[in-house]
């Protein structure tokens, strides 16, 4: 039984030869990777629950084990990557508010290699990820204006922060493409870690929206969003998702998700790390290499017509040959 952590065994042992070891065998190796989630949980049906989606393929396709851990306070940040940091050889944290905290803690554990989610740590131990959101945002703001009735629709983000805004600004340019006289009325559930989980605030938000004529409202809100989803169900308007498919939630009232390939990061990015292929630096994923997108299945491809789809595609295309230029709010 190898029961032995992989730290142990770089001085000792070539990491091919231990991984055929691993492999070879019936019994779960002992824990080499951890993720640390964002506010929210790992449940959150959304970011976090991404990220736990991908560290769990990682562990059923390798055999290797993982920990995690899921943040209550910001105050548990810094302490929670130094305990993952001395039990583990890669610690995934998820979410741009933990740049400080790596940015101080990295240095200090060298041999170790960690992974950001929407930030950049400048380490030579760190991979920083980052999604261009305004490009799968822009597709899903052309979806809203294609099938709203009314020429409004809505978007509702969780905090007040630059990154939510680079969902927002891609939506409306993305409906106003479609549709130039359209009208977006846009509203933030906080400026807090609140935000994040407030359902009743998101709920109450959207429905002000319904009032206002929006038929469709697309939500960049985390675990909140649940209830821009429950909202639309109830007042038979369309809600749209975002990072991770939300179109199971509620069949017919959700008319897509704008993805976010969290699951597909961390995933690939442990294999590699096993495979002794890890990469430090800033890797920034769009429609090119299939790191956002929206989510097209038997819950919500009854909603897309032929010219919907044919629309889509002929948009993408052009995104991708520099046609369409989706402006990003963080680089305004």
């Amino acid at each position: 039984m190898i029961n032995m952590t992989l730290k142990f065994f770089k001085a000792f042992v070539p990491l091919a030869f231990l991984l055929s070891l691993v492999f070879s065998s019936n019994v779960m190796a002992s824990a080499k990777v951890a993720v640390i989630y964002d506010a929210g949980g790992k449940f959150d049906k959304s970011f976090n629950e991404s990220a736990y989606r991908g560290i769990e393929k990682f562990k059923t396709v390798t055999g290797f084990d993982y920990i995690d851990f899921e943040i209550k306070n910001d105050t548990q940040r810094e302490q929670a990557i130094e305990r993952m940091a001395r039990k583990t050889d890669l610690v995934f944290v998820v979410g741009f508010k933990f740049i400080t905290p790596l940015a101080n803690m990295a240095p200090k554990f060298p041999d170790t290699k960690f992974v950001i989610i929407d930030a950049v740590v400048d380490q030579p131990n760190v991979k920083s990820v980052l999604f261009k959101e305004h490009e799968g945002s822009f597709l899903v703001g052309a979806i809203a204006a294609m099938k709203s009735k009314t020429g409004v629709v809505g978007f509702i983000g969780g905090m007040n922060i630059s990154i939510i805004k680079k969902f927002e600004l891609g939506y409306k340019e993305g409906a106003k493409y479609i549709n130039p006289d359209i009208e977006v009325v846009s509203n933030f559930i906080g400026n807090t870690n609140a935000a994040w989980s407030d359902t009743a605030k998101s709920k109450e938000l959207a429905i002000s929206q319904y009032s206002r004529g929006a038929d469709v409202i697309f939500h960049a809100a985390g675990p909140a969003g649940i209830g821009v989803l429950q909202a639309a169900s109830e007042k038979n308007i369309f809600g749209i998702g975002v990072d991770s498919n939300q179109n199971y939630m509620y069949p017919g009232f959700v008319l897509t998700s704008m993805l976010k390939a969290v699951d597909r990061v961390v995933f690939e990015t442990s294999k590699d790390f096993m495979n002794g292929q890890f990469q430090s630096g800033v890797f920034e994923l769009g429609l090119e290499e299939g790191g956002v997108g929206y989510a097209l299945d038997e819950y919500n491809k009854h909603l897309f017509t032929d010219d919907m789809n044919a629309k889509l595609k002929t948009i993408k295309t052009k995104i991708l040959n520099g046609k369409i230029n989706v402006p990003d709010f963080t680089k305004k």
